[in-house]
């Protein structure tokens, strides 16, 4: 009993709210935009043309992005882009990627750090309150999570121009960890 209570209290606020959401039972796939977790190809793209049809998307400046001119919190212009990564041609993971319009290395008030709060934000208002902040021993990375049964949401500094963010299911990455190689 005492090792297993130790073992608990070894386990960083992290590996508690993921193991907590888990055991939950609890199935969130809703992305954004009407785009789900297990959304298959054709579904998402039809999705995509419609919105796209409906002036809400557009084409991104990469070869596989879609761009949504996202309205954060901050009122500063920006872009999100994203592609979806699929598996067996179901989505399971949403890679985004946030800019500020305006960007430049030397405007202080569109600064990587202040685009990361902004995204946070932003992301709260379409998902709800509890992102924390998750970092490495020396705080040179820092990452904001929310996880609502099996999806799991990461932001972080990916450039210096750039937030990443990344929604996933996270029954899927444990199904594919258990899977040899």
């Amino acid at each position: 009993m005492t090792a297993l209570v130790l073992l608990s209290s070894c386990k960083s606020e992290y590996e508690k709210v993921e193991s907590r959401e888990l055991a939950s039972g609890k199935i969130v796939n809703e992305i954004f935009l009407g785009l789900e977790l297990g959304m298959d190809k054709k579904k998402f793209y039809e999705t995509c043309w419609d919105l796209n049809k409906q002036g809400v998307l557009t084409n991104g400046p990469g070869e596989l992005s879609i761009e949504y001119a996202a309205e954060l919190p901050s009122g500063n212009p920006a872009k999100m882009r994203f592609y979806p990564k699929f598996e067996d041609d179901k989505i399971y993971m949403m890679p985004v990627e946030f800019t500020y319009e305006g960007w430049a290395p030397w405007n202080e008030d569109l600064a990587v750090e202040k685009l990361r709060e902004d995204v946070v934000a932003f992301y709260e208002q379409w998902f709800g309150p509890g992102f924390f902040e998750v970092t490495n021993e020396d705080k040179t990375q820092i990452v904001f999570v929310k996880i609502d049964g099996n999806r799991r949401i990461r932001i972080f500094k990916k450039h210096e121009s750039i937030v990443r963010a990344e929604i996933m299911d996270l029954k899927f990455k444990k199904e594919q960890a258990k899977e040899p190689a």
